[in-house]
């Protein structure tokens, strides 16, 4: 039962929802959101991995660079959360047909934002790492890696978004097999792009951007015939091909508080990340060392309360709220195990961890102490990220977005300013600021999630 259950998942086994056992719809649906998950883990600690061979400086520009990046990140992020919300909410209804119109909007409202954030990237790439306190030889080294990330968010934005509707939709199999494909090829081709082979020396550091770009793209080109061929029942097809402005507009009234999420999140880390740069491009190396392995667990967690986004929103369209609240709380459970798991992993073995990317003790240091340090609140972390997803999924994302404001903005900035400059704790204050920050945040969101308010929302 169990291998079919993970070869139904895998394949793609179409499935409702809204009768499936919960136990057995939360492993259908987490298997490929882990393993999509897995994979842009895996890209972040390989991409990270050849960058370290250019150098600290080359790690400082990967990491400032992301710094604002994650900014196109929170846009994508957003509408992904439309688009999870708008299409399970219209599978739960059964009107396929208008999931398709959604998609279809989606894409319209993600490629002129990525077309508009690009060319402002282009043009002021220079000015942004400046700005994020690089030093001279960081920003003359930097700058066309940053111009050629920059001008690829069309590929990223896609990605999310339309990942989220394969999501809301549960073909979570699309959404992994997407990022398979994009990942994989970035993580084959950065080592050829950034060192060359043969008599060809490489990209260098423009070379990741390259690899990274390209691989997306053939990543959203997969995404888009598996929208468009109409052998699913998410397919835009030619009735859908229209511009609906009221759709646009539940799709900007949803994504504005998705986008605040992590536009607000983003604020906080670039102010971190500001603020780290105060201690040299060593201190900045080792934090983005640090944060890149954190990412390889941080993210199939997120994957695995994806399901809840997904499960709250199509049981919620087929007026099912207990149904609804019960799958969150079944996938809390499986992911506070799972980042439990981690925790330990990282407390024993961070300095080896951190030892795999580079051979700099200092930066080794830094990077094993964040681990350590962070890892300490995954627990906590566990908890808000799947109830975070369970407000996204029943179409409430401003109260997430309003979480951040008070807990990211209101402690954790000025935490980390006070302990790292004011208590002279430097990076280790950071560290300490961020996992307190997220274990309070996450005690928050339970208590306003037991007040159930997110039940009655109407997408």
């Amino acid at each position: 039962m169990t291998l079919q259950l993970i070869k139904d998942a895998i394949l793609g086994k179409e499935q409702d929802f809204t009768s499936l056992s919960l136990k057995t719809a939360i492993v259908i649906l987490a298997i490929p959101m882990i393993l999509e998950m897995m994979m842009e883990s895996l890209f972040a600690v390989v991409d990270i991995f050849f960058v370290a061979k250019l150098g600290e400086h080359a790690i400082a520009t990967v990491g400032l660079t992301e710094s604002v990046v994650v900014l196109v990140y929170a846009v994508g992020f957003g509408i992904s959360m439309a688009a999870t919300a708008l299409i399970s909410r219209r599978f739960g209804e059964k009107q396929y047909s208008e999931a398709g119109s959604a998609a279809f909007q989606l894409l319209i409202v993600g490629g002129v934002i990525s077309v508009i954030l690009g060319v402002l990237g282009w043009i002021f790439a220079g000015d942004i790492l400046g700005l994020m306190g690089a030093e001279p030889a960081v920003v003359a080294s930097g700058v066309m890696y940053s111009r050629i990330i920059f001008a690829g968010n069309t590929a990223i934005m896609l990605l999310f978004l339309i990942n989220g509707a394969f999501r809301g939709a549960g073909q979570a199999h699309h959404a992994m097999r997407s990022l398979w494909i994009a990942n994989g090829l970035n993580i084959f081709l950065d080592p050829l792009f950034i060192f060359g082979f043969g008599t060809w020396s490489g990209w260098g550091l423009e070379g990741a951007a390259v690899a990274t770009t390209f691989g997306r793209g053939v990543g959203v080109l997969y995404q888009l015939y598996h929208l468009f061929n109409g052998r699913h029942k998410l397919k835009i097809l030619k009735e859908n091909v229209e511009i609906s402005w009221e759709i646009i507009k539940k799709i900007m009234s949803i994504s504005i508080g998705g986008m605040g999420q992590f536009l607000i999140d983003s604020v906080a880390w670039i102010a971190l990340t500001r603020m780290n740069a105060e201690f040299g491009s060593t201190a900045l190396a080792g934090y983005t060392i640090a944060f890149r392995i954190l990412i390889f667990t941080i993210l199939p967690a997120w994957g695995l309360s994806g399901a809840a986004a997904t499960l709250v929103g199509q049981n919620l369209g087929a007026n099912q709220p207990q149904r609804a609240e019960d799958a969150v709380w079944i996938t809390t459970r499986y992911t506070v195990i799972f980042m439990a798991s981690v925790t330990g992993i990282y407390l024993l073995f961070a300095s080896s961890l951190a030892g795999i990317f580079t051979d700099i003790p200092e930066i080794q240091a830094i990077a094993a102490q964040g681990l350590q340090v962070i890892a300490c609140g995954y627990v906590f972390f566990a908890i808000g990220m799947v109830l975070t997803q369970a407000f996204n999924g029943a179409g409430d994302t401003k109260t997430p977005a309003w979480i951040n404001i008070g807990v990211l903005w209101f402690m954790e900035i000025p935490l980390a300013y006070l302990l790292a400059f004011t208590f002279e704790l430097e990076y280790l204050g950071i560290f300490i600021a961020i996992a307190f920050s997220h274990s309070f945040h996450s005690l928050v969101t339970l208590f306003i999630f037991r007040k159930g308010k997110w039940k009655t929302m109407k997408v």
